[in-house]
C-alpha cells in the first residue's frame, strides 16, 4: 500500500499555538480513465487499485452491465490509469447514463444517470435477519483501521458481509469504495443477495440505489442518513442503519430484519 500515499514535510500548530515541522503522509489519488467497448466512458479520481472491480461495480450499479458473465475481457493499463472493458451491455441504460446526469452529494464519481427509474421499480423482499450482537461484531471488524487510513486518515471504506465471507475495499470517494467492493464480490462469483453492506460515509439516495441494484437488504453506516436516502430505503425494502458506533445504532427503515 506504500505507493498509494506520499510522505511530505508539513508544519503543525499545537494547542498552545506553537508551530513545528512534522513528517506526514497524504493519499495519492489519480485520474483513472474507464473505457467500454473501445470508447472512453468517463474518468474518475480514485486511488489506483482494484480499478477493474471499480469499473465493473459502477456499471452494474448503473444497470449498464447486468451480469459478470456478460464480460468478454477486462484489462488494466501498466501504469494503472486506464481500464478497458469489453462486454455485452444494456444499451438503453448506457444512453440513460449520459442523457440526464444527476449531480450527487458524494465525491469523485459525483454523477449518476440511472437513479430514479431503477429505484422506483425494484423492491428487496429478502427475509434476511441479523441479531444485534452479530451486527456489532461485524461493526467492530469494520472499525479496525487499515494501513491507508492509519497513514492518511483520508479514505472511505466499504465492507460486504456474505455469510462467512467478508470483503473490504477503500477509496477517497465513498461511492468508489462501494463500487469496488461490489465489483470485487461479483467478479469473484459471490451472490450479494442476503448480504450486509457496511460503509463509512453518509447514507444518501445514490448509496441506497447501489445497494438495491445488487439486491442487498441491509445497509449500515457509521455516519448519518439523509431524508431521500431514508425514503428510498423505505420504498425499496432496504433496512437502513446509521450512526452505528460502539454498541449503538439508529434503525431508519424495515427494522424487522434486526432481532
Amino acid at each position: 500500500m506504500e505507493h498509494f500515499y506520499q510522505k511530505l514535510q508539513i508544519e503543525q500548530i499545537s494547542p498552545s499555538g506553537f508551530i513545528s515541522a512534522k513528517e506526514d503522509f497524504v493519499i495519492k489519488e489519480e485520474r483513472i480513465a474507464f473505457y467500454l467497448n473501445g470508447q472512453k466512458l468517463l474518468s474518475v479520481m480514485s486511488v489506483p487499485y482494484e480499478q477493474d472491480y471499480h469499473l465493473v461495480g459502477f456499471l452494474m450499479s448503473e444497470g449498464v452491465l447486468s451480469e459478470v458473465s456478460c464480460i468478454h475481457s477486462i484489462k488494466i493499463a501498466d501504469d494503472g490509469k486506464s481500464v478497458w472493458l469489453e462486454a455485452k451491455i444494456e444499451e438503453q441504460m448506457l444512453k440513460n447514463l449520459f442523457r440526464e446526469k444527476t449531480l450527487t452529494s458524494g465525491c469523485c464519481v459525483g454523477v449518476a444517470g440511472n437513479l430514479e427509474d431503477n429505484v422506483v421499480t425494484k423492491f428487496i423482499p429478502s427475509p434476511c435477519k441479523i441479531t444485534t450482537k452479530k451486527l456489532f461484531e461485524y461493526l467492530r471488524i469494520f472499525e479496525v483501521n487499515t494501513e491507508l487510513f492509519l497513514k492518511t486518515g483520508c479514505v472511505h471504506k466499504a465492507m460486504l458481509v456474505m455469510g462467512e465471507e467478508i470483503l473490504i475495499s477503500e477509496d477517497i470517494g465513498r461511492h468508489n469504495a462501494i463500487d469496488k467492493v461490489m465489483g470485487k464480490a461479483r467478479m469473484q462469483g459471490f451472490n450479494t443477495q442476503d448480504s450486509i453492506l457496511f460503509v463509512s460515509g453518509r447514507l444518501s439516495l445514490e448509496m441506497i440505489v447501489k445497494a438495491v441494484m445488487h439486491n442487498i437488504p441491509i445497509v449500515v453506516s457509521k455516519a448519518a442518513a439523509t431524508f431521500m436516502g431514508i425514503k428510498a430505503a423505505q420504498e425499496t425494502g432496504v433496512t437502513l442503519i446509521g450512526f452505528a458506533r460502539g454498541e449503538r445504532a439508529n434503525i431508519y427503515t424495515h427494522s424487522g430484519r434486526i432481532v
